[in-house]
């Protein structure tokens, strides 16, 4: 599959759920409204739509949320996407909020899973339940642990928020250090109305490395994992630590992927509202050639890039569209 801007599309996100057990501010409203059931595609669906991509060139396949690991019975969609690992699929990862892992690591490992990334904003406790509005970082902790004991690499995924978190990266730093982890640090994106004003909490990564610089050495690496972070090595440590940087500098050009939203819309950006629906085309009773050709046919209006901006004249988000939505 290439776009009309000559990017091959190789990596799917898949939102299985728009549920999750954590309201974190940047993400989710307090008080949100979930999706009825007959609006959200079976996992059977989302297995043929997933094996669809995979024959036209999909690669990589991770599985996202909400928080995936609420979904009942995922771990069967895991198990299936797993079994095709080296048949046409290379990888096959999830990010989650680390609640649910200490159930499911080993059930992941098993089912072909070899990377989770964890969303950890802050190693404070009360901060940890102030993000979240109500999670428990020890549930969080003992999951991230319990992955490390399955043999699954973790890589910490926090959002760098000024005057919330901006403090305490270089702790992080050290803790991943010691623990084996790598971290990545995420520039919060205006998008989703969630009852707060984002752009006073907007803090550029280009200033984050630069304090983070005067602690430890960052050495260039061409490593990564087919998405959009930058990666470098901390020389101390031996981790690495990546940027994704969608406000300051972004990604567009090298854009190889596309979101599935649990109800079957395809989003070719995470920044605009193109999309293209494909829970009607499953339920229509398409056949495995119509749906590849529906498949195509959306990724030639995948756009060039994103609209993201931080507007501090109406402070609204660019995308009242939920993260959570989407797919993290």
């Amino acid at each position: 599959m290439i776009d009309p801007f000559g990017r091959h599309i190789t990596y799917l996100r898949v939102s299985v759920t728009d549920r999750c057990d954590l309201r974190c501010v940047y993400c989710m409203s307090e008080d949100m409204t979930f999706l009825p059931k007959a609006e959200v595609l079976s996992l059977e669906e989302m297995d043929r739509l997933c094996a669809a991509f995979i024959r036209l060139g999909t690669n990589k396949i991770r599985i996202t949320g909400g928080e995936p690991l609420v979904r009942r019975d995922v771990m069967s969609l895991f198990r299936s996407l797993g079994s095709r690992i080296g048949a046409g699929l290379d990888e096959l990862t999830t990010t989650t909020n680390g609640t649910q892992l200490a159930r499911f690591a080993v059930d992941l490992r098993a089912a072909g899973v070899r990377r989770v990334n964890v969303s950890l904003d802050t190693l404070d406790a009360a901060r940890f339940a102030a993000m979240t509005r109500w999670g428990k970082i020890e549930k969080t902790l003992d999951g991230i642990f319990a992955a490390k004991a399955a043999g699954l690499a973790v890589k910490i995924n926090a959002v760098a928020m000024k005057g919330v978190n901006e403090h305490e990266f270089d702790s992080m730093i050290a803790w991943c250090g010691e623990h084996g982890f790598d971290l990545c640090l995420i520039e919060t994106m205006p998008l989703g109305d969630i009852e707060g004003d984002r752009t006073d909490q907007y803090l550029p990564l280009s200033v984050v490395r630069s304090r983070i610089r005067k602690t430890w050495t960052l050495e260039e690496t061409a490593y990564t994992t087919g998405g959009p972070a930058r990666y470098f090595t901390v020389a101390q440590t031996g981790q690495r630590i990546g940027f994704i940087t969608p406000m300051t500098h972004n990604f567009c050009e090298s854009c190889n992927r596309v979101r599935l939203t649990c109800t079957g819309t395809l989003y070719m950006c995470l920044g605009q509202d193109d999309s293209a629906d494909f829970r009607r085309v499953l339920r229509a009773g398409a056949s495995d050639d119509e749906l590849e050709a529906a498949i195509v046919a959306a990724i030639a209006h995948k756009p060039k890039g994103h609209d993201f901006i931080i507007d501090r004249a109406r402070r609204q988000p660019s995308l009242a569209r939920h993260m959570s939505v989407t797919g993290g």
